[in-house]
């Protein structure tokens, strides 16, 4: 089944590539299968339409799932816990008190995007939604302000978090695609999501606030308003113990810069701690005394909060595990050479090409994870026979990419709709318009970087 009436091999495998990804596309848009599954269909597909042997294919299917999940599975069952020590404790809500008490009721909205870009660094978008709903409802009734013109900056921090900046699985999964460098991914993803986020944030939410009047719905408002907030943890150790990961991640990353030879200890030890992994360990290991001992929480309670937290990942992990095994599958067979090969003789820009495919897979599927998942494994046997292409920027093209247009196959969407209770069509006009914008003005702020570095 290699050879397609009469066609040439390399086309031959793009067509069954079509196929399958079509396959894939419909089994999640239009019946609603599980995304792992149908992952796991539809690289076993992929693989015997191009022609692979059975016990090759099984190989490459095991094979691509369990290196995919090496690291990325330790990440998230790390940040989860490290989230769930930031939810637990009140950590999340003292740092957005902070900021609105210094901002003013006024440039509330500034503070928000703040809020989310910072609490969305260790957590999910779905988690950090939970964790911040009590405190857009409670800013949106004491300013009077439409609950858009609060929230939209806060979903807009959160999202450009998720899709961009790393620890995040999204953009830790193509790092380790296209095996870029973890430092410089951070400092580009920084100087990209904070404009990014502003645009798609404050002015948009500002924007969209005053056409769309939403309240906050009252059982949930009285729900949440009913939570206590005594004794809220420090500002100065939330905010450290949120940012650690990172800062260990970029210390390593700076020694390796500074010292590229490695020839001194201090380079080693700050390249060990810098590791993702590492570095999560020791944030959440110190979350649990700086967020939890220290708030007076027993030993019982954080075991409890760590083990309650990671039952709702294992979905997640797995659809990344999927993705991992149809990207091995499409490497394996030759999909990946054959579409190297064409985007190199029709010379497309590789960043552009990394978000297109990305925003294709994630419009039809309505999941940022597989969106990233897959357009990884498409983008990079391209990204490998590119010349002068920043590595860094495809991986953040491809987390813009899957960001854009969320929808009515969306979970996201459905989630946004519900707390803030809107019509579709005013989740359309907000929250899809939103991510859209988050999407669109990162490809541009990115084409725009790579000018320069």
């Amino acid at each position: 089944m290699e050879s397609l009436f009469g066609l040439s091999h390399n086309t031959t495998l793009l067509i069954w590539t079509a196929v399958a990804i079509v396959f894939l596309v419909l089994l999640i848009a239009k019946y609603k299968w599980n995304p792992f599954v149908t992952l796991l269909m539809s690289a076993l597909m992929l693989g015997l339409l191009s022609g692979m042997e059975a016990q090759t294919l099984i190989k490459s299917v095991t094979g691509g799932l369990g290196g995919t999940l090496g690291t990325i599975a330790i990440v998230i069952g790390l940040g989860t816990m490290l989230g769930k020590m930031m939810a637990e404790s009140g950590g999340a809500e003292r740092i957005a008190n902070t900021l609105i008490d210094k901002f003013g009721v006024k440039r509330v909205h500034w503070a928000m995007v703040i809020v989310g870009f910072i609490v969305g660094i260790p957590v999910f978008f779905e988690v950090g939604v939970i964790l911040l709903i009590p405190i857009i409802f409670l800013v949106a009734r004491k300013t009077g302000m439409s609950l858009l013109h609060v929230g939209i900056p806060i979903l807009a921090g959160l999202s450009t978090v998720h899709g961009l900046v790393p620890p995040h699985p999204a953009p830790m999964i193509a790092i380790d695609a296209f095996d870029a460098n973890l430092g410089k991914t951070i400092l580009y993803a920084m100087i990209v999501g904070i404009p990014t986020a502003i645009i798609a944030g404050p002015v948009f939410g500002k924007f969209i606030g005053k056409r769309i009047l939403v309240t906050p719905p009252s059982e949930l408002a009285d729900q949440f308003s009913a939570k206590s907030s005594d004794r809220l943890p420090g500002f100065g150790i939330t905010l450290f113990t949120i940012l650690l990961p990172v800062l260990l991640m970029l210390v390593g990353s700076i020694a390796g810069i500074v010292d590229p030879a490695g020839t001194s200890g201090f380079t080693h030890f700050a390249e060990f701690i810098g590791h993702e992994v590492i570095a999560l360990l020791i944030s959440a290991v110190f979350s649990f005394y700086s967020l939890g001992f220290a708030r007076g929480f027993t030993k019982a309670d954080i075991s409890k909060f760590t083990s309650d937290c990671l039952a709702p990942t294992a979905s997640i992990i797995l659809i990344i595990g999927g993705g991992g095994a149809f990207k091995q599958v499409l490497i394996d067979s030759g999909v990946g050479g054959a579409i190297a090969a064409l985007a190199n003789q029709s010379n497309i820009n590789v960043i552009l090409f990394a978000w297109l495919v990305a925003a294709l897979i994630r419009v039809a599927t309505g999941s940022a994870t597989v969106a990233m998942t897959t357009a990884a494994g498409i983008v990079a046997p391209v990204l490998a026979v590119s010349t002068g292409v920043n590595i860094e920027l495809v991986v953040l093209a491809t987390g813009a990419g899957s960001l854009v247009l969320s929808h009515v196959n969306d979970a996201g969407f459905w989630m946004i709709k519900e707390f803030f209770g809107m019509t579709v069509i005013q989740t359309l006009k907000s929250w899809t318009a939103m991510e859209t914008i988050l999407s669109v003005v990162a490809l541009i702020f990115i084409l725009i970087l790579s000018v320069f570095v």
